[in-house]
């Protein structure tokens, strides 16, 4: 299989994700790297590091896709930047996954509108990696995508999450938890109640385990495989893991060097220490897999190094081969009745400027252009 790899997108693009797709094409076995960018650019960066080329090919791609573009825009007004040119060539079948740590707006907005969304999935949503305190990952959804969601899109990202997990995780039942103020069914706002509802109905008809609602505070000691909550808060939920994890590491540091005999026990303790702070390192989880679209597309963090695109290369194979997209495709097309009371369908314009955060500014910022999608 053929990954397509963004080589213009993150903030530390094109050498660290050139030089990691280098140290990927001697490990990857019979899998290729396409790398999309400037190809002369490309290739004096692949000039730096040793590389099997038998494994590595470009796609000459000129332009750039910044990441304070405003997203829709950016994806109509740059067709030779190295997203669109990547997102062309997933949909085209040149190659069977993108791969890109640039601009998550344009990325998903992109993704919906050059590739389509799986039927019966109304917005896609990014599915991110959380670290575990007894080890491994569960998988948080929406991380991002979507701040305003209906119970229904809450039962979509469910139903993708757990199929995910099987595929990507090897968690044969992953555990289903809906993030809420308290455990007790009647907790939390009409939005939760409703989803509580509708994703105990559908797990019951597909053979889900769902656990119900689920506090914060219980979702880093793996109280359920997959973590689902509307983007808002999945984004608070990262960035306040990410903070904690670095202030934890900070006072570690600070406090192992007041004197010689912490010191010593630092040095003791230096081993477990690297475990700790594994445990909290990005680029051990390679990137997040947008969910819902038609088409296998991965978003990898933006100031992912090498390190993490080799690993972001590794999880896209798996994500796939594991037969993701038509295993969502099936479990929605059992369950499609059960949300079928909530009417209005979302045409791919209106999906891609839902997809990007901000729905209100980026609907006035298109209402505002001369030219839509």
């Amino acid at each position: 299989m053929k990954v397509i790899l963004d080589g213009m997108g993150g903030d530390d693009a094109p050498a660290e994700i050139v030089k990691g797709a280098a140290e990927a094409s001697g490990v990857i076995g019979e899998h290729e790297v396409c790398i999309v960018g400037d190809e002369s650019v490309i290739e004096a960066e692949l000039s730096k590091h040793a590389h099997d080329r038998r494994r590595l090919s470009i796609i000459h791609a000129p332009d750039i896709i910044e990441g304070d573009d405003s997203p829709v825009k950016a994806i109509r007004r740059k067709p030779d930047s190295s997203m669109v040119k990547g997102l062309e060539a997933v949909r085209d079948g040149v190659g069977g996954v993108f791969l890109s740590a640039g601009n998550s707006g344009a990325l998903v907005g992109g993704s919906v509108m050059l590739l389509g969304r799986i039927p019966s999935i109304d917005r896609p949503a990014i599915g991110s990696p959380y670290p575990l305190l007894e080890g491994g990952a569960a998988l948080l959804i929406d991380a991002g995508a979507n701040s305003e969601c209906k119970p229904r899109n809450l039962l979509q990202f469910g139903i993708m999450g757990n199929v995910y997990a099987q595929t990507v995780f090897g968690k044969e039942h992953p555990r289903i938890g809906l993030v809420n103020m308290g455990t007790e069914k009647g907790k939390g706002s009409a939005l939760l109640k409703a989803s509580y509802d509708i994703i105990g109905e559908a797990s019951e008809k597909l053979g889900l385990k769902f656990v119900g609602n689920v506090e914060a505070r219980d979702v880093p000691v793996g109280i359920c495989d997959v973590i689902v909550c509307d983007g808002f808060v999945g984004n608070v939920i990262l960035k306040m893991t990410e903070g904690v994890g670095l202030s934890i590491m900070h006072l570690l540091r600070e406090k192992f060097t007041e004197g010689f005999i912490a010191t010593i026990g630092a040095a003791l303790l230096v081993g477990k220490l690297g475990e700790l702070k594994k445990m909290f390192d990005y680029t051990e989880y390679g990137g997040a897999p947008v969910l819902g679209v038609a088409k296998p597309v991965v978003k990898m963090h933006g100031s992912s190094n090498a390190k993490a695109v080799v690993n972001g290369i590794a999880k896209s194979i798996a994500f796939a081969e594991g037969g993701v997209i038509e295993a969502i495709t099936e479990h929605m097309s059992r369950v499609a009745d059960i949300a079928s009371n909530e009417t209005g369908g979302t045409n791919e314009a209106e999906m891609a400027n839902a997809a990007v955060g901000d729905m209100t500014h980026v609907a006035k910022e298109e209402d505002d252009g001369a030219d839509r999608v």
